[in-house]
């Protein structure tokens, strides 16, 4: 029981990672902690089909931000975000992040980690939810074997001493 429950923990705190850890609206400007090691997404959650301009500036250098290949989404808190663009920073430290659109809408972006390295997170989650309750069904098994053979020996040995 108690491995069931360490594999759903870990398998939550891998699908937890997905998606913006940060939000904010449009014409704000947010300070993100930008590590490079971890490429950082920008993402967007809008109803409709927005026209938006970001901007990157400050830290130790000049923070780059392009464009995803493909459409990576992820849905968290009952809102679908969509990554559009990822940080590129040559070095760790705080940058200041802006992103405006010109539509009237209800717009809602954020920076979150990569969503194709959340799937990493995903998929490690998935794979203890798996493997942790067979790792602890796998030794229960051989204890109850071991406690089997032992007392079967004991049982023996009694008789053949009496």
């Amino acid at each position: 029981m108690v491995c069931l429950a360490a594999g759903v923990a870990l398998f939550v705190g891998g699908v937890a990672d997905a998606g913006p850890t940060r939000t904010f609206a449009s014409g704000e400007s947010v300070t993100v902690p930008v590590d490079p090691a971890e490429k950082p997404g920008v993402y967007i959650a809008s109803d409709t089909q927005v026209s938006y301009d970001c901007a990157i500036t400050g830290g130790p250098g000049q923070a780059r931000l392009a464009k995803t290949t493909g459409t990576q989404t992820v849905t968290t808190g009952g809102a679908v975000w969509e990554q559009f663009l990822v940080i590129n920073a040559p070095a760790k430290g705080d940058y200041q992040l802006t992103c405006v659109n010109q539509e009237q809408a209800t717009v809602r972006y954020g920076v979150g980690p990569d969503a194709m390295s959340a799937v990493g997170g995903v998929a490690g989650g998935l794979v203890a939810l798996i493997a942790i309750p067979v790792a602890g069904l796998l030794a229960a098994v051989a204890g109850t074997i071991v406690v089997l053979v032992r007392r079967g020996g004991a049982r023996k040995r009694l008789a053949v001493g009496g």
